[in-house]
Formats: structure tokens, sequence, C-alpha cells
């Protein structure tokens, strides 16, 4: 595999970064997951957490260099994750259970495959235009989907923030697949949580990716959403990937090829070190460990 990769999560205007973003590869598939924690349920950054770690330490056993079914793996890896979430708040006996948003997406055989639940998004661009994107699974989403209003006044409803499908709620997630696609060189692939993509049209993100490589085009992105979102900005990250099998060089390219079989790079935040300005030290040790060990009771087989 040939590709560039660049990823980021800025707190914006909020206390705390309920995102979280992480990506894994190996010789032969790549991983790249988003969270968004959901703000008015506790802890909404321990499901991120929980989910993006998951997803990405079942990656590790799993790619050994490929996966066999990469499909499968994505809608278990997810629906494990919201069992270890659940797991979580049983074992603190929380009154009401944190909950995310999640998208993930596996690269594989030049073939890209996807999931989500909620509206943290994916963009799939080639040639200067939008050639898929992840529907949203939220109110506003629907009204979209009616007619009712326009898709770029969706992100000053009312409702904006009201979510029909997560990881972590009392029952059980809905992991929405896409049709998976073969990935020409020069693709790119946006996965994002609402505080980038919210302010944003789809020309401002298509402007700045024909303009600048992922490696420019994503902060860009993200100063673009911090600057139209103000005083209300939220928690905003992504990762992108740019397709390169076919070319020869291209900014910031990883190649695969030579990898060992049993290789695995990963690059995800450290809990506790993401904006959590509420937590101690001793509050951040004790939640990693609860977190380890909800992943532990959850983990693939």
């Amino acid at each position: 595999m040939k590709f560039s990769i660049y990823q980021e999560s800025r707190r914006g205007q909020r206390k705390n970064n309920e995102d979280r973003v992480g990506h894994s590869y190996s010789r032969e598939a790549l991983l790249m997951v988003v969270a968004d924690g959901m703000g008015g349920h506790l802890q909404g950054e321990v499901a991120s957490h929980i989910a993006v770690q998951f997803l990405i330490e079942a990656f590790r056993a799993a790619a050994t260099p490929r996966l066999a079914d990469p499909p499968r793996f994505i809608e278990d890896a997810m629906t494990r994750a919201h069992h270890a979430i659940l797991d979580y708040a049983r074992a603190r006996q929380m009154p009401d259970t944190p909950r995310t948003t999640c998208v993930a997406c596996l690269v594989q055989d030049a073939t890209a495959y996807w999931a989500h639940a909620g509206d943290s998004r994916l963009y799939h661009l080639r040639e200067g235009r939008i050639r898929a994107r992840t529907l949203d699974h939220s109110r506003v989403q629907q009204l979209v989907d009616q007619g009712l209003i326009r898709e770029e006044a969706a992100h000053l409803h009312p409702e904006r923030n009201r979510i029909l499908n997560c990881l972590g709620s009392f029952t059980e997630p809905l992991v929405d697949h896409a049709p998976a696609i073969l990935l020409h060189s020069g693709d790119t692939l946006l996965l994002c949580t609402d505080g980038l993509w919210g302010p944003l049209s789809n020309n401002t993100i298509l402007q700045e990716f024909a303009r600048a490589d992922l490696m420019t085009a994503v902060p860009e992105l993200l100063n673009a959403a911090e600057a139209r979102a103000g005083r209300e900005c939220d928690n905003l990250s992504a990762v992108a990937m740019t397709w390169a099998e076919n070319e020869s060089t291209v900014p910031h390219q990883i190649s695969t090829g030579t990898l060992p079989a049993d290789t695995i790079t990963t690059r995800m935040e450290v809990f506790g070190h993401s904006g959590q300005a509420d937590l101690t030290d001793e509050e951040i040790e004790r939640a990693i460990a609860e977190i380890r060990e909800a992943i532990r009771r959850n983990t693939m087989n």
C-alpha cells in the first residue's frame, strides 16, 4: 500500500475535548477511526476513547497482516465497542451511559470499506468531487431527506444535536455500512466530527483539497471551521488519507510493502492528554484502568 495520512483533534471553545481520532496500519491493511463523545451524556470522552481504542486494538489483533472479512470486522468491532462502553458504565454504576458517534474505514486490496453510527462523517473525494458521503443518523438529516430544510441550514437548526443512533445507548446501535469502493490513485478519504463539517460547506472542503495536499488541507479546514464557528466552536477532529498506489512520489508518502508481516503502526492520543480539564492524574489513571478492563472483557476472539 502507498498512501499519505494526517490526523488532528482540537478542543475548539469547549472545556474538554470529547473527540477521539486514530489510525493503524499493517503491511496490507489500514484502519481509520473518528468518534465524538456526545455532549449531555456523562463522560463522553470516555465513550469516544473506548470506541477508538477498541477498534484499533481489534485491528492490531486481526490484521496479520490482512483481515479475512473487512465489512464484518468493522461491524463486529463497533458492536463490541458499544458493549465495552456499557460494561464501563455498569462497573462504575453510572446513572446514564456514556455515548459516542463513530465512523470507521478499513482499506485493503485497494478497496475502502466503511461504516458509521451517528453524525461523524466520511467523505470520499475524487477529481474535485464528493464521490460519496455518509448520511447522518440525526433528526436534522431526516428533515433534509424530507425536503423540509436545506442542507446548508442544518448546522443552525435547533435540533442539530439530536442524534438517533450511537454507541453506548440502551438500544443496540445500527452499524450503517456503505458499499465497498475500489480506490483510484489520488482519491482522498476524510473522516471527521461535526465540529469540522458543521461550519463548512461541501465546496469549502473540495476547494481546500484541490488547492493543497492533505498535510496542508486538513489543518486549513480545521482553522476555517474554528474561525467560522467562533465562540460556539465545538471539538473538531479529522483523519484523512490520500491513496497513492500508482504514484512514485507524493508528499509524506507511506509505503508498507517492505513492512514485516507482524508490524503494526498506530497513532492515537493517550487518554487524559486531549484537554480533559476536570480530571486529576488519579482520576485519569483510574479511568484508564477501567477502560482497559471493559475492553478486555469484550475483546474479539
